[in-house]
């Protein structure tokens, strides 16, 4: 049995989507020519936040794997799938351009008749943080973080926070790294310094060079350092000590064929947060463009929720706060012969 043709209109749904922007001006008998942008420009954001989700869901079904080969085509659909979201997310800080045509005046010409309603209450946008690895309890505003959400979306939220986030399945990869699980790859290593207590080779060598290439200003890094890669450091973090030695070893050796898709991928985690961080300080200077210090249609600080809100959700923090123990390529400790070919593309 054939199929019936597909026709763009009935493809795209176009009719629902079409009439689906009902200004409340309309309804009021108001003049407000700018209303339709903002519907618009709102639906147009919930459209692809829908595909971020779409895109973190299928990353963490793969980084959920007991095991994930680094040298396969999975890894690299999962870092292809953030470049996407990246992408996205450029689009979205984008859009705001569009929505800084309509001036402040335009805006008050519906801004009343939208109360309640406000972007606080995209439960899309909350699930989008929470998937990705925004906690709870580290979130500005916990107060009233889904008080004005309806029950339903309450729950999703509850109980997607409840799984696994996709840094915490990025935490698990690396932890599974094996540089330095395997004591074959180590042993013509030639080390620089005594081995210490408890320290890999590799590690304690790494140390002590880092070490030697700090200025004055930046000796307490040595306890940052130890806070960041000791098994025996204390403190709750989302990285483990493990994780974050695997993810500082593909940061210092990404020139090697196997680790670039994992720095990729680590450096696309940048990516997201970067973005984001770019689209809450395009909404502040817009929020603060557009109604100064007055309150936002929900109820919000408007301005300075978001403004807080940019300063404390930064979500993949522990990753970038590994660029401060980079150190220079050619005082990079040289690897072993077995890592090397480990690493490389030799046989």
């Amino acid at each position: 049995m054939s199929r019936p043709p597909v026709h763009y209109s009935d493809y795209l749904q176009l009719e629902k989507i079409l009439d689906a922007q009902h200004p409340e001006s309309d309804k009021e008998k108001v003049e407000a020519h700018d209303e339709m942008l903002f519907i618009i420009i709102h639906q147009a954001y919930e459209l692809w936040f829908k595909q971020i989700l779409h895109e973190i869901d299928s990353m963490a079904a793969i980084m959920g794997k007991p095991v994930v080969n680094d040298n396969s085509p999975e890894l690299q659909t999962v870092v292809h799938r953030m470049e996407r979201v990246v992408t996205i997310l450029k689009v979205l800080v984008h859009q705001i351009d569009i929505l800084e045509t309509m001036t402040p005046l335009d805006f008050l010409d519906f801004r009343d008749l939208l109360r309640p309603a406000s972007g606080f209450q995209s439960w899309q946008f909350k699930i989008t943080e929470a998937k990705l690895g925004l906690k709870f309890q580290h979130r500005y505003g916990q107060e009233y973080y889904v008080s004005q959400l309806r029950p339903e979306q309450v729950k999703l939220i509850k109980d997607i926070e409840q799984q696994p986030t996709l840094l915490e399945l990025v935490n698990k990869w690396l932890e599974r790294m094996p540089f330095f699980e395997d004591d074959t790859l180590w042993k013509n290593y030639k080390k620089h310094f005594p081995e210490e207590d408890g320290q890999h080779i590799f590690w304690s060598d790494f140390k002590n060079i880092y070490a030697s290439t700090l200025v004055d200003g930046e000796k307490s890094n040595l306890a940052h350092f130890y806070e960041m890669f000791s098994d025996n450091a204390e403190g709750t973090r989302e990285l483990s000590p493990k994780a974050c030695r695997s993810a500082l070893f593909i940061m210092l050796y990404r020139g090697y064929p196997m680790l670039q898709t994992p720095y990729r991928l680590l450096n696309n985690l940048l990516e997201v947060d970067e973005q984001l961080s770019t689209w809450r300080f395009r909404h502040v200077n817009m929020v603060h463009r557009m109604i100064g210090s007055r309150t936002g249609t929900g109820g919000s600080t408007g301005k300075e929720y978001l403004k807080n809100a940019m300063d404390k959700h930064y979500i993949f923090k522990e990753v970038s706060a590994l660029t401060s123990f980079l150190i220079e390529r050619r005082k990079l400790p040289h690897l072993s012969q077995e890592m090397d070919k480990r690493l490389g593309f030799h046989h």
